[in-house]
């Protein structure tokens, strides 16, 4: 797929390239005159070809950001990149060039006509934002084999197709995530070379209506269908799978999302509590010496709070109060929001009313200086003018100064009332926890319980009653 034009030296997508293409392709006549005086902002450009321009690399179109058709064909580009900020972009044209990996698209969710044909393309990937795509040609390229290891995997359990000669057919499979696909062009790859290529194409993609430039037919769904009817259920049985487990674990993320906004996360089980002794490697030593347990009954009616159920319970009192201290910070941002809207569209709707009410003013104006045939009254009735738009001037700032004010008040009410949940729902975390209070006889008591291991430790040593048990004491104690 050599170009004739690869020994031309290759041209970059400049400044100079765009205005100049950007000139030529806008209004033409008296329109096109008063635009090039002007000038045409690049983001006002809905269309722009770059075709036949020699251009090596994609770059510099960040400003076209409602570009909603984008032609770059027959140049030498090696790499799709360049499109992120084109996120309007419904068609886009990159057919003979040299690109021989499909990238770079990911932000292009609009785009409903791509085209890829004739360049070194040889895998079918990287398509899966692309949700509203209806028209794809990838014809003269080198689309054969799939090598993508986690595509293989996903339907290993197809033994019906992996025992056919080629893989391709994985190619198609890719392409049934595209619900939207109507037309599909794949002229001139080696995957037409597969035994049954239509047939397969049409079972696989069900929704297709043109293949290579030609209408699928009643006849072809029909023989396709029976021919892979099982392979075709085995395929939707395993999509349902594991379009429900995607399902699934979209909402425990969106749960979990949920709970790190109200900073709540894992306070709804016992993550916190086992996470406290996770590395507690002394801890979990100690509690299995013989002397330990009578120790620690002695206590939990004055640690209770330290205890697992007890624990779970106070995490489980601030999860649900920071759910509702969530719910509550919410409605007021919605309150904020409201409120900052409604205060800028009664000043809108007062000064287009004054704008409004001037009109008359206006048209009397115009009238007005049409019969005036004196000078003097002329000057007159200029000065009466002039004199009647400052006062609407006026009148338009003191309404642009009072929004402003009422915006400030909204926002500083906001501010408060958000301190003061935050603080509340602090203050209601602590008092759950009375750290400082009880750290003393934490402190005390750990030393009372340390002293009489050690001491009935120590007799054993030196009673020597029982080596086996006194050697596994020192163990667990340590050096």
């Amino acid at each position: 797929m050599s170009r004739l034009y690869d020994t031309i030296e290759p041209n970059v997508v400049s400044d100079e390239m765009l205005q100049q293409a950007v000139q030529e392709q806008g209004p033409q006549g008296q329109a096109g005159i008063i635009a090039k005086e002007e000038g045409i902002l690049f983001k006002d450009v809905e269309r722009l070809r770059l075709d036949y321009r020699n251009i090596l690399k994609m770059e510099n179109l960040w400003q076209f950001t409602n570009l909603t058709k984008l032609q770059m064909d027959n140049n030498i580009i090696e790499k799709i990149e360049g499109l992120e900020y084109l996120v309007n972009l419904v068609w886009l044209d990159l057919s003979f060039n040299n690109i021989e990996v499909i990238d770079g698209l990911d932000s292009l969710v609009k785009l409903e006509d791509l085209s890829l044909y004739h360049n070194r393309i040889s895998k079918i990937e990287n398509l899966d934002n692309l949700k509203k795509l209806q028209f794809f040609s990838i014809g003269n390229n080198d689309v054969d084999k799939l090598e993508n290891a986690s595509l293989k995997s996903d339907f290993l359990h197809v033994h019906t197709i992996l025992s056919m000669a080629s893989l391709s057919v994985l190619q198609i499979i890719y392409l049934r995530r595209l619900e939207k696909l109507e037309a599909l062009c794949l002229d001139g790859n080696p995957i037409e070379q597969v035994e049954d290529y239509k047939l397969f194409v049409a079972a696989y993609l069900p929704n297709l209506v043109y293949l290579d430039y030609k209408l699928v037919d009643n006849d072809t769904r029909e023989l396709a269908g029976l021919k892979y009817q099982y392979v075709i259920e085995e395929l939707q049985h395993n999509e349902n799978l594991a379009k429900t487990k995607q399902e699934e674990e979209q909402k425990e993320q969106e749960v979990l999302q949920l709970h790190k906004d109200a900073f709540v996360e894992h306070l709804n089980g016992p993550f916190l509590f086992d996470s406290l002794f996770a590395e507690d490697t002394e801890g979990s030593k100690l509690v299995q010496l013989p002397e330990v347990v009578p120790l620690l009954e002695t206590y939990p009616l004055q640690l209770d709070y330290l205890w697992p159920d007890k624990f779970l319970e106070l995490c489980h009192n601030i999860f649900n109060n920071g759910l509702k201290q969530h719910q509550r910070r919410q409605e007021e941002l919605k309150a904020y929001h409201e409120g900052k809207e409604e205060a800028v569209k009664m000043n809108q709707d007062i000064g287009a009313s004054k704008v409004a009410e001037f009109d008359p003013v206006k048209e009397q104006f115009h009238r007005d200086i049409q019969e005036i045939a004196d000078e003097e009254q002329l000057n007159s009735r200029l000065a009466q003018y002039h004199s009647d738009i400052k006062e609407l001037h006026n009148s338009l700032m003191m309404l642009e100064m009072q929004l402003l004010e009422q915006l400030k008040d909204i926002s500083e009410d906001f501010e408060r009332n958000m301190t003061e949940m935050v603080v509340n729902f602090i203050e209601y975390v602590q008092g759950l926890y009375p750290f400082v209070e009880c750290s003393g006889k934490m402190l005390q008591m750990g030393g009372v319980v340390a002293l009489r291991i050690g001491i009935c430790t120590g007799n054993r040593k030196v009673a020597n009653s029982n080596p086996v048990n006194a050697k596994r004491d020192s163990a667990l104690l340590g050096p």
